[in-house]
């Protein structure tokens, strides 16, 4: 039957009950996902997703706990059912894998899927990733920064964890034997596969509704409505091609940066992602598998067309991505690939700095850019329970062209809670003895970014194990449209205490700790959007007031004067300060902004 004869008899009233049940399947699994995990970068960072795929392995609806994970299902789903058999799988069947290279993210990111059947038909696949704080290697909470993939953790192919409904002893036993945090992670695996559950009894509730074959009508209207509403969201975006660069700071064992390329080609309704240029895999832990950037093209796409726009197979099949194999954006066996996260989500800002000419009001300034991954491992002395703990923190947002970035918070696909004080506190024997935005982190424009956070994390009675996955060594996120940077990352041990050695610590580094110590995580601000002269001073005013930023900032950075005495702002100064400043002085390839500046500093 044509395409249109279908659209003819869909019913318009029953084909939206229908999309929104296919998405409240997916939510109710993460909801159940949430309820039941152990680990609290699951139960409430919710670093995890949740999704449901026709019998074809096509995806058809996602529960948006994490945007960055969206790209991997994409590959990973159809690449392992291809590789065990869609025949070898019966009902209560559940596979479990986190294999790189066969559309996988790193290690810790690991999936649990399997078949939903209707009367012994198969309708499709549900799945539930989750990121595990412990996956084994060669340092507690598995993002060390190592040499080969084999360092990194246990690999896992897809393996049948569940079998007919109930858990493959054996292999439940082997998978944990590897793994430090064994009663935390056997919790999170739990909770994935009633996750699963929960989505295959409300899929199959569905099907008995409206039966198989409407069901399946309805499936592929709601695809081919999403890839209609793609096409029209891609022409509205100005057709050209779009460059941009950027770089990884350290690639955790050289001194080289890591670079970057792409060109984005905007031809009609077809947008091609091209990253040609980017240097070759290394042999450090900042590779991206292809998932990994494919998910990066799919976030930015998505990003700038309607909110409410589906995420389905009619929006996947316009993202078109070259990544050439063996490169850091495309990593290939055996690549370690546990910062490749690091590498994704500068790639992303890197999209959207290459979109920003052609869409200013859609496009904000650079973001903290990277997941900024700090991990511990730490042996509880009163219960003997090997513990570990990880969180990705959070930073500056970059502004946009009407509204300040926000502050201390997650960027793109990264959707991530920050780990309440008082729940690490009371898991582990640790404490988090400050967790602060960072005075003048943000970057300075016409609107500022957000201010970064520091968090840091004292040992008073125990050693442990520490590690820093991260990056931002060398400079903040950038301005746009002449706004400035925001204040690059830190990493330090023991910051503030006179009795012991202060040391900066690189990006990327394992450091075992002695009781007492303290490691401090500094994460960047985000970039300014627009000159900081032109910013109202009355705003530069709130921040003072708030403590975002000082005086001397006040005036250095937005050429505002604010009277001590009245804590309010100078207009005559101010207005003196910012007007009179004459082209004439400046220097070769120096900034009103920058002459500014430097007549306050001289």
């Amino acid at each position: 039957m044509a395409g249109n004869e279908v659209h003819n008899k869909i019913d318009p009233i029953q084909f939206e009950v229908v999309r929104s049940a296919l998405t409240q399947v997916t939510e109710e699994m993460a909801a159940a996902l949430r309820r039941s995990a152990y680990s609290t970068n699951v139960k409430t960072r919710q670093d995890f997703s949740c999704a449901f795929f026709d019998r074809n392995c096509k995806p058809i609806s996602q529960a948006f706990t994490q945007p960055v994970h969206l790209g991997s299902f994409v590959e990973l789903i159809p690449t392992s059912v291809e590789a065990y058999g869609a025949e070898n799988l019966q009902p209560g069947d559940m596979l479990v894998v986190n294999n790189p290279f066969g559309g996988g993210s790193h290690l810790n990111d690991v999936t649990v899927f399997g078949p939903v059947h209707h009367q012994n038909e198969l309708i499709g696949y549900v799945a539930s990733l989750a990121h595990h704080v412990d996956v084994g290697g060669g340092a507690p909470a598995s993002i060390g920064p190592f040499q080969e993939i084999f360092q990194e953790g246990v690999i896992i192919t897809p393996v049948k964890l569940v079998k007919q409904g109930e858990i493959n002893e054996d292999i439940f036993k082997l998978l944990l034997a590897q793994i430090r945090s064994k009663r935390v992670t056997a919790g999170d695996f739990r909770a994935q596969i009633a996750a699963n559950t929960v989505g295959s009894r409300r899929l199959s509730e569905i099907v008995r509704k409206y039966g198989l074959n409407e069901f399946d009508r309805y499936v592929t209207a709601v695809i081919d409505y999403t890839d209609r509403r793609t096409r029209a969201e891609i022409s509205d975006i100005p057709d050209g091609i779009y460059k941009s660069e950027s770089f990884l700071d350290f690639d955790g064992f050289t001194e080289n940066t890591v670079t970057l390329k792409t060109k984005i080609t905007v031809d009609g309704e077809t947008v091609y992602f091209d990253f040609d240029g980017c240097d070759p895999q290394r042999r450090a832990p900042v590779n991206s598998t292809k998932a990994m950037t494919f998910s990066a093209c799919a976030y930015a796409l998505r990003a700038l067309m309607a909110p409410d726009l589906p995420v389905n197979d009619g929006f996947y099949r316009h993202v078109r991505m070259n990544a050439k194999p063996g490169t850091v954006v495309h990593a290939l066996h055996p690549a370690p690939v546990v910062g490749g996260w690091e590498t994704q989500v500068r790639v992303n800002d890197m999209l959207f700095r290459a979109f920003a000419p052609g869409m200013p009001q859609k496009i904000a300034s650079s973001t903290k850019a990277m997941m900024a991954q700090a991990g511990f491992g730490i042996i509880d002395q009163v219960t003997g329970e090997y513990h570990c703990n990880y969180e990705a923190l959070a930073g500056g947002y970059g502004a946009r062209e009407t509204s300040d970035g926000p502050d201390a918070v997650q960027q793109h696909g990264q959707n991530t809670e920050n780990a309440p004080v008082e729940e690490v506190e009371s898991h582990f024997p640790m404490r988090v003895s400050q967790l602060s935005l960072i005075e003048d982190s943000e970057g300075p424009g016409k609107f500022r970014g957000g201010l970064g956070m520091r968090r840091d994390y004292h040992f008073p009675d125990d050693a442990a194990t520490f590690t820093v996955l991260s990056d931002r060594d060398l400079e903040g996120p950038k301005g746009i449209f002449g706004g400035m940077g925001g204040r690059k990352a830190y990493y330090i041990l023991n910051p503030d205490d006179p009795e012991r050695t202060k040391t900066e610590l690189s990006s990327k580094c394992v450091i075992e700790l002695k009781p007492g110590d303290t490691v401090s995580f500094q994460t960047p601000g985000g970039g300014g959007y627009g000159s900081p002269l032109e910013r109202d001073p009355e705003r530069v005013l709130v921040d003072v007031t708030l403590g975002k930023i000082n005086f001397k900032r006040a005036r250095e950075c937005y050429g505002v004067i604010i009277d001590n005495l009245t804590n309010d702002v100078d207009k005559t100064a101010t207005k003196n300060l910012r007007e009179p400043v004459s082209y004439t002085h400046l220097r070769a390839h120096e900034t009103r902004h920058d002459l500014v500046c430097r007549l306050l500093l001289e």
